[in-house]
C-alpha cells in the first residue's frame, strides 16, 4: 500500500521531469490510499491551475482508490506526528495516514525526507 502525497500527485499530473522517477514508485489504483486532505489540496490545486471537468475526473480517479477519512484516530496520531517531526497540520495528517495504512509514503516535499517508510523523489 502507498499514500500518494498532493506534491506526488502534482509532479505526477503535470508530467514534470521528475514524473519519470515517480511512475517506477507510483501505486495502482487498489494499492494507493488517498486521505480525503490529499483530495482536498488537490482540488484546491486543479481548479485553481485546471478547470472542473479536470478536477472532477481526477476526483474520480481517487475515488477508485481506498480513500481514508480523517478521524479521531488519524487526528490524534497526527498530533503525535506534528510534535515529534516538526510537520504542518496537513502533513501530519497525510504522514499518520501513511502509519494508520501501514502504508509508504510516496512524496516531492524534502520535509518527509528523513522519515520513515518515506519514498522521497526530489524536485
Amino acid at each position: 500500500m502507498m499514500v500518494v502525497d498532493t506534491s506526488a500527485w502534482i509532479e505526477w499530473l503535470t508530467d514534470s521531469p521528475i514524473r519519470v522517477h515517480l511512475v517506477e514508485h507510483f501505486p495502482t489504483q487498489e494499492n494507493c490510499v488517498v486521505p480525503t486532505i490529499v483530495q482536498l489540496e488537490l482540488n484546491k490545486w486543479l481548479l485553481r491551475e485546471t478547470n472542473e471537468s479536470i478536477a472532477d475526473q481526477v476526483i474520480a480517479f481517487t475515488l477508485n482508490c481506498q480513500v481514508v477519512a480523517l478521524d479521531t484516530r488519524i487526528a490524534l496520531l497526527a498530533t503525535d506526528q506534528h510534535r515529534t517531526h516538526k510537520l504542518a497540520t496537513a502533513d501530519a495528517i497525510v504522514y499518520a495516514t501513511s502509519i494508520q495504512s501501514n502504508a509508504k509514503l510516496l512524496t516531492c516535499d524534502a520535509h518527509f525526507q528523513s522519515l520513515p517508510n518515506v519514498i522521497y523523489i526530489p524536485k
